[in-house]
């Protein structure tokens, strides 16, 4: 009998970005790769919400919207992120140049300064946050520091996100974020289905060194 190997969708193309770049942004590494597993284990829900647009908050390389884009395949749906680290911002639509997506980037703070005007309009939104626990003073850098301080308890650029997720996620949209132990997932569920009556559910879960990483996802 003969083993058979599941084809897995290919990681973008990254070999534009040297070693220089990845001085300033931050490099794929084990929570980016969960994160592309997740998204690739969930294909089908996403192309059955058949999303119109598509946002990233903090992109960095451009890795995960550009893994999106492929993944979803043909498609007229608008890429669209934010990164306040303006080399980010430009490795990003590098990325997408690359791979042949077309991906619209701010250099923007979280979510871009018209959030407010969007009334429920993003269909699939991604964020890997800086979830790492630091002091306060650390967070809020705009260079690749701001990839990864996420001072108390990791959650103080998170817990400036979650509030507006609810006026920003379409009827049918899906949220996914990355999260370690010690952000207290449970107690990001709890609050999720509190203030939006999002369904949460943790899809999945990796040991990554001495953090427990893991992927959540909200819909309505």
């Amino acid at each position: 009998m003969s083993a058979t190997t599941t084809a897995h969708h290919p990681t973008p193309d990254l070999s534009h970005l040297k070693a220089a770049d990845w001085r300033q942004i931050y490099e794929p590494a084990q929570d980016t790769f969960l994160f592309l597993d997740a998204l690739e284990n969930d294909i089908d829900l996403l192309k059955q919400r058949r999303p119109t647009v598509c946002l990233e908050i903090g992109s960095g390389s451009g890795c995960v919207m550009t893994f999106l884009a492929t993944l979803l395949g043909s498609s007229n749906a608008l890429y669209l992120t934010t990164d306040v680290n303006p080399q980010a911002a430009t490795a990003t639509m590098q990325t997408g140049r690359r791979n042949g997506v077309p991906i619209d980037t701010l250099r923007s703070d979280l979510f871009p300064p018209w959030h407010k005007q969007w009334n429920r309009t993003v269909d699939v939104l991604l964020f890997n946050p800086p979830y790492v626990v630091t002091p306060s003073e650390e967070v809020g850098s705009q260079s690749i520091e701001a990839a990864w301080a996420g001072g108390v308890d990791g959650r103080e650029v998170i817990d400036r996100v979650l509030p507006l997720v609810d006026n920003i996620l379409s009827k049918n949209g899906l949220f996914y974020m990355v999260v370690i132990r010690e952000n207290k997932p449970e107690e990001i569920m709890d609050y999720m289905h509190k203030m939006g009556g999002f369904k949460c559910e943790i899809v999945l879960s990796r040991k990554a060194g001495t953090e427990r990483l893991s992927i959540l996802r909200f819909m309505r």
